[in-house]
């Protein structure tokens, strides 16, 4: 058996190597998530078997994933969910795990699936921390499709989670309800202390912005801190770890409203640089490719379910989306097809799910394979879907924009 310091050897070259291979594709229409994902099958115990996820490997997957609901609830506007827009969206997921249900139920009266609640639960994820850097690359994340995407996404992710706490806890749904309650009540007691630390004249304030461009990175070492703190009270109410991390997501974007550049780039690059990527490739070792291609029509349901349930709720509620102050036009139908592609893009989640469905005994390995490799197909297929159609429209404006000069030249020039 590989050791664990071969297998992180081999971790961090797949990590190194995916966005070198993702810069080589035009356009980088592969995202470097799916890169990971394939390495980490290769190098995992289903394929050449020279890498493990021991104990320790375990540890800096779980802070990757943390580090990316984070960074996902970090990029949620609270003005913007709770408004217009937001309930939209919150009603679109409702209707979306409502379809789940109904699907699952089928298939499990079929046979062809198990772990009903939990599989339905993983068809209505939205990856959005997966998302945040395709969008941020195409600089549509200010955009008023993008804000849609934030909007689907945070309840994307933030839907599942509390579902995962609720639906899926052994101690009974109203006590699961009532634990939430008192996990929300403490995490709000946690919000308070930035605030207090950031009050004019606070001594410890001080320290902290002068330490942070030191070695000292103190607001780093916060924000870490802040993570750590709230994924151990989240699973000290028997609740899944990444309720914390996105509640301490939401508490960091309160603690800095207007945004706070340097400690953005500061966690960037300690999340994707080396956590997230781990969490990814480790995510790949976990599948069992020979049991997926063993049955593909799991798969292949899967799939067209995550687009029945989740992409199709989302392009019917755009239909009727008129922005924040409801007189805006509404989304046309190469734009609502754009939004349901990626709100359907679900990994993070998905492998949560899959993992408590596993280790509860109410999933099979061989189907928590299927639905994850699922959900990297998502990943791979649905932004690139999305990216393509966004391409071709500009494309399409571009030359409709290029004839309009040209004729308004040829009307100023008329020739003799």
């Amino acid at each position: 058996m590989p050791s664990v310091g071969a297998s992180l050897f081999w971790i961090v070259v797949c990590a190194v190597v995916a966005p070198l291979l993702a810069g080589l594709v035009p356009r980088k229409l592969v995202p470097e998530v799916v890169l990971l994902l394939l390495a980490g099958i290769i190098i995992g115990p289903h394929v050449l078997d020279i890498a493990v996820e021991g104990s320790e490997i375990t540890l800096l997957s779980d802070l990757g994933l943390g580090l990316l609901f984070l960074l996902a609830g970090y990029e949620i506007d609270t003005a913007e969910i709770t408004g217009r827009g937001g309930r939209r969206a919150l009603a679109t997921w409702l209707a979306s795990l409502a379809l789940a249900f109904g699907f699952v139920w089928l298939l499990t009266v079929a046979g062809i699936a198990n772990a009903g609640t939990a599989v339905a639960i993983a068809l209505t994820s939205t990856a959005l921390g997966t998302l945040l850097p395709i969008l941020r690359d195409a600089g549509a994340l200010d955009s008023r499709l993008g804000r849609t995407i934030l909007n689907h996404g945070a309840f994307g992710e933030l839907g599942p989670v509390v579902a995962i706490a609720v639906l899926l806890s052994s101690r009974g749904s109203l006590a699961s309800i009532a634990v939430l309650g008192l996990f929300v009540v403490a995490a709000v007691l946690v919000a308070f202390i930035p605030e207090r630390l950031r009050r004019e004249g606070s001594r410890i304030a001080a320290i902290i912005r002068a330490g942070s461009e030191t070695s000292s990175q103190t607001t780093v070492r916060l924000t870490v801190l802040l993570l750590v703190a709230l994924s151990a009270l989240a699973a000290s109410f028997g609740l899944d770890a990444i309720l914390g991390a996105f509640a301490a997501g939401f508490i960091l974007r309160r603690a800095t409203p207007e945004g706070h550049e340097m400690l953005e780039t500061k966690i960037n690059g300690l999340a994707f640089g080396f956590l997230i990527p781990i969490f990814f490739v480790t995510s790949g070792m976990a599948i069992d490719i020979e049991a997926v291609a063993s049955d593909p029509g799991v798969l292949v349901s899967f799939v067209l379910l995550i687009l029945l349930v989740r992409s199709g709720p989302v392009f019917i509620s755009a239909r009727f989306d008129r922005g924040s102050n409801g007189t805006d036009p509404p989304f046309t139908v190469r734009e609502r097809t754009q939004l349901a592609l990626y709100a359907g893009t679900g990994l993070p989640v998905i492998v949560a799910v899959a993992g408590v469905a596993v280790d509860s005994g109410t999933m099979s390995t061989a189907h928590a394979s299927a639905l994850v490799a699922a959900g990297a197909i998502t990943v791979l297929l649905f932004p690139l879907g999305a990216s393509l159609i966004g391409s071709s429209g500009v494309r399409r404006l571009d030359l409709e924009s290029d004839a309009e000069e040209r004729h308004s030249a040829n009307d100023e020039n008329p020739r003799s």
